[in-house]
């Protein structure tokens, strides 16, 4: 089976521009694959791609898109082939979440916003891969979803990102059982509490599901990303479908 990892593979990481997404790129690009990261804020991938060193047959490029924008994400696979002439990973990162109010409490515009970004995006762009890695010599690729902690547990107030995140978990299994007889590896790493910007509030005290008020702790989002380079070094006739990444004394086995 054709390699999914080596130097040289040419990846796309969306939202890629910072946080978990930056370290991904990171990796990936050190350990030789030819990067594009995407995201919405031009200058912010630029700096990134400008910042992000790379191994021998590295690389890092940035092309801005908008996941939940279908003419958008069909702009930037076709810029990935028309530069590259193939894909070999897609690691569907990009994401949002909203804010933490009461069920009953989040506006329509606030839901529709986290399912575009979380769940259409995601799938917007593993369609369009498909079709890449169906028609491409050597035929596959592989594909990595940030599912999170809330793909199976829940915060308080977390409806509408649990919901998306529930639900990458199916597209994951979908996308997994579809791809097999095309070489398409479909794999989900869930992640418990990477210290970035977007969580630093969770070093300093979160809701927990009693109610109170607690700090937790936080991990190096470099482990994350040395997990997926791990996933995506696999040959194709092998995959990771579920791998959870967390800080060890964070809130999540067992009751609190």
């Amino acid at each position: 089976m054709t390699e999914a990892g080596g130097t040289n593979r040419i990846a796309l990481v969306t939202g890629g521009g910072t946080g978990v997404g930056k370290a991904i790129a990171t990796a990936l690009a050190e350990a030789g694959y030819r990067v594009i990261i995407s995201g919405r804020r031009a200058p912010v991938l630029e700096e990134a791609a400008a910042a992000i060193p790379a191994g021998a047959g590295g690389s890092v490029e940035a092309i801005a898109a908008d996941v939940g924008d279908p003419a958008s994400v069909r702009s930037l696979f076709e810029a990935i082939v028309e530069r590259h002439g193939r894909l070999d990973l897609l690691v569907n990162n990009a994401g949002m979440s909203a804010p933490g109010v009461a069920l009953e409490d989040v506006t329509f515009e606030q839901w529709n916003a986290v399912v575009s970004a979380n769940l259409t995006g995601a799938f917007l762009c593993t369609q369009a891969a498909f079709r890449i890695m169906k028609a491409q010599s050597p035929r596959g690729g592989r594909i990595i979803n940030n599912g999170s902690i809330s793909a199976t547990t829940p915060r308080p107030n977390s409806s509408p990102y649990t919901a998306t995140k529930h639900a990458i978990t199916g597209l994951t299994k979908s996308t997994a059982l579809d791809g097999r007889d095309f070489d398409i590896a479909c794999g989900q790493i869930d992640i418990g509490n990477a210290g970035t910007d977007m969580t630093k509030r969770i070093a300093t005290g979160v809701i927990q599901a009693n109610g109170s008020i607690a700090a937790e702790p936080t991990i190096d989002p470099m482990h994350i990303a040395n997990a997926v380079v791990y996933m995506a070094s696999l040959p194709l006739d092998a995959n990771v479908l579920t791998m959870t990444v967390m800080a060890t004394k964070m809130p999540f086995v067992g009751r609190g």
